[in-house]
């Protein structure tokens, strides 16, 4: 039995895939230890993993009013010191560091923003995984290691001089460290905007809410079952939203003649009082209240969206900030979302796009079809035209499987690779003149084929 520990950071989507990861590891024989905020030990408990608080409640609200601020301005150091990221990161590694047992633990952190879990690898010798929730975190890396090495130099040298660990040399090594970097979505998810590196695995989305209690709330049910059903809209379970967002969006599902099902947790973000014909709650199983809803209005968060795939509904995304408008533009690329950017947020252009999401053969391709969007959970999927086939993978692949061998194995034999797998990984690994003859061969081939 290996010892697991997870460490991750943010709120439910990506918090969430971590705990379902967790699980999937249990129950393949290993002991797993989920280090996380405050707010998600019942999570933990829930799937029978180990939990180390790396705040209290009140400090994650804290900093969950703070973050909205990085998007008008305020400084990465500012918020670092303000939220004691840096005496988190040394809570973390101390933590990973008295679990570890040598030879026998997997340490595995949230991609980018898990600093800890390289220093513990770095200090203990144990190897490591980064695990992203979306694809955005791989895209951004280099911006993160460039705000690391140059923004946040100063506090990241002193959690270093306390953890007994001397200047990094080489960054873009060390950034690079982990042995297998994971990405919790699907090839079709992927081809459908700027592709992963060869060197990250996909394993297709995780399911979420396993563990979650399907019971209604008193009005619920009767609400989903009426004449008219109504529109889920859903903010996520963050503070990080335009200020319009809830505005637009319970106004937009009013004009198309919908009962609004509001999900938010944060009471003071939402409309007071609620106009006629909304219904608040602070949170709500969407295992079971997706599949009812005529349509969901979301912000574009990773988990809302593949919760809304595995459900069949229709969606239209609100995106603004932070990986939103990415994973917004890679459902409507393939027809399985509406997307509406920040400054045409109107009821009415909401309304509009609700209004033909819900019309009889005229909503999103493939909602609410048999083995439509709920087969999209997995690791294949829909092909974008002139590519090469690829078999669908079964419906409501849960990635969170296929990950959690990927990390069992770093202790063990390797994961059997596909052939088009261990072709990008060598492709990923050659040298420079290598890649240039690969390159004049091609040229050569195109010209024949062209003569």
């Amino acid at each position: 039995m290996a010892t697991m520990m997870l460490v991750t950071h943010g709120t439910d989507g990506d918090v969430l895939p971590f705990v379902r990861l967790g699980h999937r590891l249990r129950a393949g024989g290993h002991e797993v230890t989920l280090l996380t905020h405050a707010h998600y030990r019942d999570h933990a408990a829930r799937a029978g993993l180990g939990f180390v608080a790396i705040d209290t409640q009140a400090a994650f609200e804290r900093t969950l009013t703070d973050t909205p601020g990085l998007l008008d301005g305020l400084g990465w150091p500012e918020f670092y010191e303000r939220n004691g990221l840096y005496e988190q990161m040394v809570l973390e590694f101390r933590a990973l560091a008295e679990r570890h047992r040598p030879g026998e633990t997997v340490l595995v952190g949230r991609h980018t923003s898990a600093l800890s879990v390289l220093f513990a690898a770095e200090a203990l010798g144990a190897p490591a995984a980064w695990v992203a929730v979306a694809p955005i975190q791989v895209m951004a890396s280099r911006a993160a290691l460039h705000a690391y090495r140059h923004v946040l130099s100063d506090g990241l040298g002193r959690v270093r001089r306390e953890l007994g660990l001397g200047p990094i040399a080489d960054w873009d090594a060390w950034f690079a460290s982990a042995r297998l970097e994971l990405g919790l979505w699907p090839r079709w998810f992927d081809r459908a905007g700027v592709r992963s590196p060869a060197r990250v695995r996909l394993t297709g989305f995780p399911l979420p809410d396993d563990d979650e209690d399907d019971t209604l709330p008193e009005g619920v049910a009767e609400l989903l079952a009426g004449p008219v059903r109504p529109v889920l809209v859903t903010g996520g379970t963050g503070r990080m939203l335009h200020p319009e967002f809830y505005t637009a969006a319970v106004e937009g599902g009013r004009l198309a003649g919908r009962p609004v099902l509001l999900v938010v947790r944060h009471r003071d973000l939402v409309p007071d009082p609620l106009p006629a014909g909304v219904t608040w709650y602070p949170r709500l199983p969407f295992r079971a209240v997706m599949p009812e809803v005529a349509a969901v209005v979301h912000h574009g968060g990773i988990g809302t969206l593949s919760r809304a795939l595995a459900a069949g509904v229709p969606q239209v995304i609100l995106a603004h900030g932070v990986d939103r408008p990415d994973n917004a533009e890679r459902l409507e690329r393939h027809g399985l979302a509406s997307r509406l950017p920040a400054p045409r947020w109107t009821p009415g252009e909401v309304g509009l796009l609700l209004g033909k999401a819900t019309a009889p053969h005229e909503g999103i391709a493939g909602a609410r079809t048999p083995g439509g969007p709920a087969r999209l959970t997995g690791a294949n999927g829909p092909n974008r035209a002139g590519e090469p086939g690829e078999a669908d993978g079964p419906a409501q692949a849960d990635g969170s499987a296929e990950a959690a061998a990927r990390i069992a194995a770093l202790l063990g034999a390797p994961v059997p690779e596909s052939r088009a797998d261990a072709m990008r990984h060598r492709l990923d690994h050659l040298s420079a003149e290598q890649r240039r003859i690969v390159a004049e061969r091609l040229r050569g081939r195109l010209a024949q084929r062209g003569s």
